[in-house]
């Protein structure tokens, strides 16, 4: 460690998207030895307005960037200035990404070995509950002249380094940085532990913030691979950027296999509401097509009559009943059929649309009623909803490779009841109420197409 060369930094920036946001301000102090041999410092013109709030925050204002150098024209002397050193920086990560994507603009590839004081210290003194940057100089009894400036924030950061340094032994200061440098890429404030315990099995993973917010549900065949790929792409994606920034605790699921983390994921999204999953929140009050046996105009089915038998056939799932509606009115203009009859408008006997030739006449008798219903129904073969092709709920066993536990997941009118370790167990899961879900549906449409493909058993519960 002593002939290391350490880069204490310090960024400020227009926001907290490393992608889009810019940096204003760097500095930066050169630590060989434990000596200070160099400091590095300047204001950014960040080729952008600076929001209100953040000048608020860093008392950085637009007319102080004005005559400042913009990124490009000063990238190659700090590049050179930087070297190999290693960066130190409290949330690391942060101040890495925004640097890794400056230079990327102007075509260079910067990379640097991290190490973040925001995770010692929480290794350091694990019974705190405050770790940031202004919390930690107020225990140390550090004053910087102004906080949210970066030669203010690094000078002071230098000076936390060193009373922690004076504080702990040679050798249990290398076992720390040691500790530090094997989980470099890991977020801030998540116990490295945690990670350690992950599983190379088909599951789900729940990512917790602070007082256990719900932040994403995913799923993956590899838990491992997949939670530790969250926080090796956080420089290049500001979604995995905001999550590394907050999460705080990780729990998970084995599953037998693929199928049962993708129900699973389903479930617990819609049961949890995590802020950053979007595409499978609940859709409480989607709406379908129904067209019973025998008529001649299909009517709107919604929530919990979706997850009934039907006689007849379903068309489209949508989000209420204005954009089914729309849907119905956009095949019956280009198909040429009557809107009265397919009840979308009100009237007896011949059609406005029929009057503009937009109509054959289902609604005054030049066209038959059957044959203009199979001309709808056939127009909406596209949008068709497989029908529950069994008498009443299945188990599909999954069995996962190796020696592990298989699994029965219970499903009824394509919706998810739950999942057992026996077949007995399965049973016992019928009564189980459930609400129709557009997200297992179309899971379970792709798997049971040929379930056999996928290593399936569908045993039917009756």
């Amino acid at each position: 460690m002593s002939d290391t060369t350490l880069i204490f930094v310090d960024v400020e920036t227009t926001g907290t998207r490393a992608t889009r946001d810019r940096i204003t301000e760097i500095a930066a102090i050169k630590v060989i030895n434990g000596e200070v041999i160099d400091r590095w410092s300047s204001l950014i013109y960040p080729e952008c307005k600076v929001p209100a709030q953040i000048s608020q925050l860093t008392g950085i204002r637009d007319d102080m960037l004005s005559a400042a150098p913009r990124f490009a024209h000063i990238a190659q002397s700090l590049r050179e200035w930087l070297g190999d050193g290693q960066l130190v920086a409290h949330n690391a990560r942060f101040d890495y990404s925004f640097l890794r994507n400056e230079f990327k603009r102007v075509g260079q590839d910067y990379r640097a070995q991290l190490i973040c004081t925001l995770r010692m210290s929480r290794r350091l003194s694990p019974q705190e509950r405050q770790h940031n940057l202004k919390a930690l100089l107020s225990r140390y009894g550090i004053t910087p002249v102004r906080h949210h400036r970066a030669g203010d924030d690094v000078s002071a950061l230098w000076s936390l380094w060193q009373a922690w340094q004076a504080e702990h032994s040679a050798e249990t200061w290398l076992t720390l940085l040691e500790e530090e440098r094997r989980h470099r890429t890991l977020p801030a404030h998540l116990d490295s532990a945690q990670l350690e315990a992950l599983p190379s099995t088909p599951g789900v993973y729940l990512l917790y913030g602070h007082n256990r917010l719900p932040l994403y549900v995913g799923k993956s065949i590899n838990l491992r691979s997949r939670v530790l790929g969250h926080f090796q792409r956080d420089h290049q994606d500001d979604k995995e950027m905001r999550l590394a920034q907050q999460v705080q605790h990780i729990e998970w699921e084995e599953t037998a296999g693929d199928l049962g983390a993708q129900l699973r994921e389903a479930q617990l999204v819609k049961t949890l509401m995590p802020i950053m999953n979007r595409q499978l929140r609940r859709q409480s009050k989607l709406t379908t097509w129904h067209w019973p046996e025998g008529a001649h105009e299909p009517e709107l089915l919604s929530g919990n009559a979706l997850s009934q038998p039907h006689q007849g056939m379903l068309f489209g799932l949508f989000r209420n009943a204005r954009e089914a509606k729309g849907a119905l009115r956009s095949i019956a203009e280009e198909q040429q059929l009557c809107p009265q009859v397919l009840g979308l408008e009100k009237g007896k006997g011949r059609c406005f649309a029929n009057q503009l030739g937009k109509c054959r006449g289902a609604c005054n008798g030049q066209e038959p009623l059957a044959e203009h219903t199979q001309r709808c129904q056939a127009a909406l073969q596209q949008l068709q909803v497989n029908v529950w092709p069994w008498p009443g709920s299945i188990a599909i066993e999954e069995r996962p490779a190796g020696n592990a536990k298989p699994a029965w997941h219970v499903i009824h009118q394509w919706c998810y009841l739950g999942s057992a370790t026996s077949l007995a167990q399965a049973k016992q899961l019928v009564d189980t109420p459930s609400i129709f879900d557009v997200d297992s549906y179309r899971i379970l449409n792709r798997f049971l197409r040929h379930p056999e493909q996928h290593g399936l058993t569908v045993t039917p519960l009756g």
